[in-house]
């Protein structure tokens, strides 16, 4: 997957924008939605990489299955956060870790929120 396919994927999701909220890391792409973040990428750095939120046990998992391709979230929360070299990924396997991380942040949103979600 290339970069633009990556920022193309994580916007087809309901209510996803992208934002560059760092001024230290102006080419720093966060994909949130509602607000929160469920990726973070600097689509023009080589190599592709993208941190991305998953349930604890499963990071550590992930992280097991995949030495050196998915490691522990850079500047992040270890245990809620991974980081994922895309290019030595299947295009199928990191399109299925970006939506598990819009469905996990989507699922800590309020029932509100989760709601208004379903019905746009």
């Amino acid at each position: 997957m290339k970069a633009a396919g990556l920022r193309e994927f994580c916007l087809s999701f309901n209510a996803a924008t992208e934002e560059f909220p760092f001024p230290s890391a102006p080419g720093l792409s966060t994909f949130k939605v509602l607000g929160k973040i469920f990726a973070l990428t600097a689509l023009e750095e080589s190599p592709l990489t993208v941190s991305l939120k998953a349930e604890p046990e499963i990071a550590v998992r992930q992280r097991e299955d995949h030495p050196g391709v998915i490691v522990p979230g850079y500047h992040l929360n270890k245990r809620h956060w991974n980081t994922v070299t895309v290019g030595q990924l299947p295009v199928r396997t990191v399109r299925e870790l970006v939506e598990d991380s819009y469905d996990l942040v989507v699922a800590g949103l309020p029932k509100a929120e989760r709601l208004r979600l379903d019905r746009a």
